[in-house]
């Protein structure tokens, strides 16, 4: 509450002491979380290695742990933080898989606009990547928070941060058509009046079935990559930066917090990195 954390992140965060409950009772500990020592902590760790986590689920594990003992710390249950000292694994920066234009033009033309589903469908393409939308962003879109004629939406991110995002010509054609002619015969359940996007029983629509839709439009669009929402957002930034777009812009429209997160997107750029080694090394 103190944090405006969204609901999403709590789950997540009480998720990693739940592993840590399921870290005792596996190994019969009688731990509570006041007892809880460092040894017993690195042992935790060790037990979510082997279980096979990659290093960014440790990381945030860790996370979860050390915010949890800072709150027990802060409400005097503890006199000694036990996590203080635990280190977080090293976390290699991957490249995000990115979508060229043409495959984002095969994903919508894959669309079936005959079909009841189809307006939406791609409403959802064209906002996931004309705005650069998390999927959490996406499936909280509201009706007040759409400025169509000033081609401007409002969002509302992480930690319940809200931003203004431009909207691109097309994207506000497809959901002005998804909301005149399909939203408007779906009758909203009881809260959900005001949410853009709606399945047929009028309840806003899943992060899952967003990920169904676009599994299921890469196969049809012949696209062998895994992808999903985040790949529009990946896509949407990389096209902007090659494009030549300032990246505290870019910043600001993927509402990052900080410049270091959207920096990654300037490595993307080979065309960019190409023609700068071409243009100022010596031997060329």
């Amino acid at each position: 509450m103190e944090r405006s954390l969204s609901p999403n992140s709590i789950e997540a965060y009480s998720r990693d002491i739940e592993k840590l409950a399921q870290f005792a009772d596996s190994n019969e500990l009688k731990l509570k979380p006041e007892t809880v020592t460092l040894a017993d902590l690195r042992r935790f760790i060790q037990w979510v290695v082997e279980l096979g986590m990659i290093p960014s689920s440790q990381a945030r594990i860790l996370s979860g742990i050390k915010s949890f003992y800072k709150y027990l710390l802060m409400e005097d249950m503890i006199t000694i933080d036990p996590s203080e000292l635990l280190e977080s694994p090293r976390i290699q920066r991957k490249l995000p898989d990115t979508l060229s234009f043409e495959d984002i033009d095969k994903i919508i033309a894959a669309i079936d606009l005959s079909k009841p589903e189809g307006p939406r469908n791609k409403a959802i393409i064209e906002v996931l990547y004309g705005c650069g939308l998390r999927v959490s962003e996406l499936t909280e879109l509201r009706l007040s928070n759409l400025y169509l004629d000033i081609e401007f939406i409002k969002v509302t991110g992480k930690g319940n941060k809200e931003r203004l995002v431009p909207i691109g010509e097309s994207a506000v054609k497809a959901l002005k058509i998804y909301i005149k002619e399909l939203r408007v015969h779906v009758a909203p359940k009881k809260g959900e009046d005001d949410i853009v996007f709606l399945n047929r029983r009028g309840t806003r629509i899943s992060r899952v079935f967003i990920f169904m839709i676009i599994k299921e439009l890469a196969i049809l669009a012949g696209i062998n990559k895994t992808i999903g929402p985040h790949t529009f957002r990946h896509s949407f930034a990389t096209h902007l930066v090659e494009g030549g777009a300032d990246l505290r812009a870019v910043q600001e429209m993927l509402g990052h917090e900080s410049i270091t997160t959207t920096e990654i997107y300037t490595h993307l750029d080979r065309e960019y990195l190409k023609s700068t080694i071409i243009q100022y090394h010596p031997r060329n």
